[in-house]
């Protein structure tokens, strides 16, 4: 009688011990390669953003969303949810990374979405830097002093 209960706590063992290997392996593959899924997800979190252009990270875990006025934004999987953030102008910095096809990137309005990516080629990183350049000097001559404003305008 005493083996077959062992018998049955260990079956029962093997069993959970499958069971978490198979979720465990699920999120590993769950990513945002799919496009369509960013396109959905990221416009039901802002319907009134018109999307331009997308590019993705490299390991698939961001998607990095260029829209209609020149603003940004960036839809991350957070393991059993995405979640979608549009960068405000003047709140993000970025800094390229050692190998020049990531940058670290730091939100100021929502700083769990700080972070390092990296992209397939150094060409998709400079893209979205230019993005993300593009959304934090939105202000136009903002640092620029008053007589270069005049210079300026003379020409």
């Amino acid at each position: 009688m005493g083996i077959i209960v062992w018998c049955v706590l260990f079956a029962i063992v093997i069993f959970f011990a499958f069971a978490a290997t198979r979720m465990a392996a699920q999120n590993k593959e769950d990513s945002l390669h799919d496009t369509g899924l960013a396109i959905i997800e990221f416009g039901r979190a802002f319907p009134n953003e018109a999307i331009r252009q997308l590019q993705a990270t490299e390991n698939g875990q961001a998607i990095f969303v260029r829209l209609h006025d020149n603003k940004a934004g960036l839809m991350r999987n957070m393991t059993r949810h995405f979640s979608c953030h549009l960068i405000e102008p003047g709140r993000v910095r970025a800094v390229s990374t050692e190998t020049g096809r990531g940058l670290t990137i730091e939100f100021l309005d929502a700083p769990s979405h700080n972070g390092r990516f990296e992209f397939a080629s150094p060409k998709e990183a400079s893209e979205v830097a230019l993005w993300l350049l593009g959304n934090y000097i939105a202000e136009p001559d903002r640092d620029l002093p008053s007589d270069s404003i005049s210079a300026t305008n003379k020409q």
